[in-house]
């Protein structure tokens, strides 16, 4: 599995939550195909890519000369289950939301 800090690492940096982004939405894409959807050059995109591949959030797929990318849940899984981690303190937050609102009688209309 991979590192929990390597995956929160990649996920830091903006331009690369935006090709995740556009991956999901995309659910395939080439580096010339993200390129042009994000607006950076090549030799970002790969090297963004690289580092995502590295975290697991992204794998490739060859296609003779070009390499297709794709979401990878392997990293996405270790980002989830550490954020699942602090799950007790919404869960708290919506308890307290949830008392405030049943007994407050000007949120109960008759």
């Amino acid at each position: 599995m991979v590192s929990t800090d390597l995956v929160l690492d990649a996920v830091s940096e903006p331009n690369r939550r935006r090709l995740l982004e556009l991956l999901h939405h995309g659910h395939e894409s080439t580096v010339n195909e993200l390129v042009e959807a994000s607006g950076l050059r090549q030799p970002q995109v790969s090297k963004h890519l690289k580092v995502l591949a590295n975290a697991e959030l992204v794998s490739a797929r060859a296609d003779g000369r070009r390499r297709h990318y794709r979401l990878d849940g392997t990293g996405l899984r270790t980002a989830h289950d550490w954020f699942a981690a602090f799950e007790d303190v919404w869960q708290t937050r919506f308890d307290v939301l949830d008392e405030i609102v049943t007994t407050d009688p000007s949120s109960n209309p008759q």
